[in-house]
């Protein structure tokens, strides 16, 4: 496990806060500025088992599956028992957007996990239903 930056801003806010802040800031898109909120070594898993460690690579990913893309944060949960050393929290909603061809989404299904560990992020998996929206258009796939 990484050692935390002294005092991150994150310190101040709950295992569930830096989640939701942290994907608000992603979302816009400003890895950049995402990345205060994750730990040196950062682990991230995409749908597929696609390995990332930068904020920056999900949204270079996203770029290339999503003409744009945006999450609709329906709940955050936080698992119970965890500590400063290791909390687990569940991100859970529907993503909307647009394909590359333009054609508009809504609906797909997400689930992100994450580990924060000292007020930084340490790892990030990301499951949602792009994949088999992708592989059977009839899914759902366009915006209602």
């Amino acid at each position: 496990m990484s050692t935390p930056i002294a005092d991150p801003p994150s310190t101040r806010m709950s295992p569930a806060q830096i989640v939701d802040e942290y994907l608000r800031i992603l979302m816009i898109p400003d890895p950049a500025n995402a990345r205060r909120f994750v730990a040196p070594g950062l682990r991230i898993t995409f749908t597929g088992g696609r390995a990332m460690a930068e904020p920056a690579e999900c949204a270079a990913f996203n770029a290339t599956r999503y003409r744009w893309v945006k999450k609709r944060i329906e709940r955050t949960e936080t698992v119970a028992g965890g500590s400063d050393a290791e909390t687990v929290v569940y991100s859970l909603g529907t993503l909307y957007g647009e394909w590359p061809d333009g054609t508009p989404f809504e609906g797909n299904r997400y689930v992100d996990r994450y580990v924060v560990s000292h007020g930084l992020i340490t790892h990030m998996d990301v499951w949602n239903d792009s994949a088999e929206w992708l592989l059977e258009p009839s899914l759902n796939r366009v915006a209602q």
